[in-house]
């Protein structure tokens, strides 16, 4: 892969990534059957400062910190979808960020983590898939973006 595909795709990766993490944090302050993905990634993040010894974070600097988290490791897993053929990229973006939401449902509980905030109501686990699956379509739009020839 070349240099310039590779960048592409890092950007398209943080687009969506940005994009899930807007549209997570403006309809948890409109609607309380969203999913709060934010709370599975501050429990996530302060069982692992613990197993490594460390004193775990608390208020802001815990959200900043899952916040942070969230953006850097959504815009790997989505920069992913750039890889292949340009003529499936929508396909595999929508793929990418169902499976994502999947896996946030399904995977949560397995890891010792509170399932609740993503699985609390059918409406809850209809979202978590949808926004994970917004991600993955904004980045495939933002990567078919850059790589039209001008």
């Amino acid at each position: 892969m070349s240099a310039m595909k590779l960048l592409k795709n890092i950007i398209g990766g943080l687009a969506g990534a940005a994009a899930l993490n807007l549209l997570h944090e403006t309809a948890r302050r409109l609607d309380p059957e969203t999913p709060r993905v934010d709370l599975v990634g501050e429990e996530a993040l302060s069982k692992g400062l613990e197993t490594l010894g460390i004193e775990p974070l608390t208020g802001n600097a815990l959200y900043t910190a899952t916040l942070a988290g969230d953006l850097l490791s959504n815009a790997f897993y989505y920069s992913m979808i750039g890889a292949g053929k340009r003529k499936y990229l929508v396909a595999r973006g929508l793929a990418y960020g169902v499976a994502a939401g999947i896996g946030a449902l399904k995977l949560t509980e397995p890891l010792g983590l509170n399932d609740v905030p993503v699985t609390r109501t059918q409406k809850t686990q209809l979202l978590t898939i949808a926004y994970y699956a917004f991600g993955g379509l904004v980045t495939a739009w933002v990567i078919n973006g850059l790589r039209k020839k001008v």
